[in-house]
């Protein structure tokens, strides 16, 4: 019987506001290059998939700044060359110089699905966690946007001492959820952090792909949106 229900953040509950493919679209405008958001997309879940195949092998942000300036500098190199657009080394700096000076100015932005989801998953007495790489205190954001009201509790990288797909970060949500493996299921975007990282301490998985990225992917419950997470409790 399925008690807890863990759920991962970027991509699955929380995206940014404004969404980073406009961001690119405009950093690229500043230099005579115009790309839609559109045809930017592609590219920044690419470079995400880099990203997080990287972190999940070895976490960026406890590398040396040599090694993350080059992670960094082959994020963007993806998203551009899915574009389209050929750049060499002083234009592909700029971008990036660019793009980061346009992302301090973002915020969190939830999903439309979360919060009625959420809503109901409370109301049937789900136990409900968020476990995310992210090593900064979630509660203000939480509470900002409306989340803290049906999490029972968060477990940051931090907290936990390791990033997904460690085993010690699902083992600590386990403990404050106070429920046994077979007993929680874990939503998360990313295959290898979140489905293979749960299945390694015996916790449920389901794939959630909102951009129908995985659509190879069999061997786990994979869906569109949470609105089809009940079909799976």
């Amino acid at each position: 019987m399925i008690k807890a229900i863990f759920f991962d953040w970027f991509n699955t509950l929380a995206c940014y506001e404004p969404p980073r493919e406009e961001l690119h679209s405009r950093a690229l405008r500043g230099f005579g290059i115009e790309v839609s958001p559109g045809g930017i997309l592609p590219g920044v879940l690419a470079a995400d998939s880099y990203f997080f195949e990287e972190n999940a092998n070895s976490p960026v942000g406890k590398r040396d700044p040599k090694e993350q300036a080059k992670v960094w500098t082959r994020y963007q190199q993806i998203v551009l060359d899915s574009a389209g657009i050929k750049a060499d080394q002083e234009l592909l700096t700029k971008v990036m110089k660019k793009v980061g000076e346009l992302f301090q100015g973002t915020t969190w932005a939830l999903f439309g699905d979360v919060l009625p989801t959420l809503k109901t998953l409370k109301q049937q007495n789900f136990i409900i966690g968020l476990l995310t790489n992210l090593a900064k205190d979630m509660d203000p954001v939480c509470r900002k946007l409306g989340l803290r009201p049906y999490l029972d509790f968060v477990v940051t990288s931090e907290e936990a001492g390791a990033d997904k797909p460690n085993p010690l970060i699902f083992q600590t949500a386990l403990q404050r959820a106070g429920v046994d493996a077979s007993e929680a299921i874990h939503v998360g975007d990313q295959y290898k952090m979140d489905v293979v990282g749960a299945r390694g301490v015996a916790i449920n998985p389901i794939l959630i792909d909102r951009y129908d990225l995985y659509s190879e992917v069999s061997d786990c419950p994979r869906i569109r949106s949470l609105t089809e997470l009940a079909d799976y409790l």
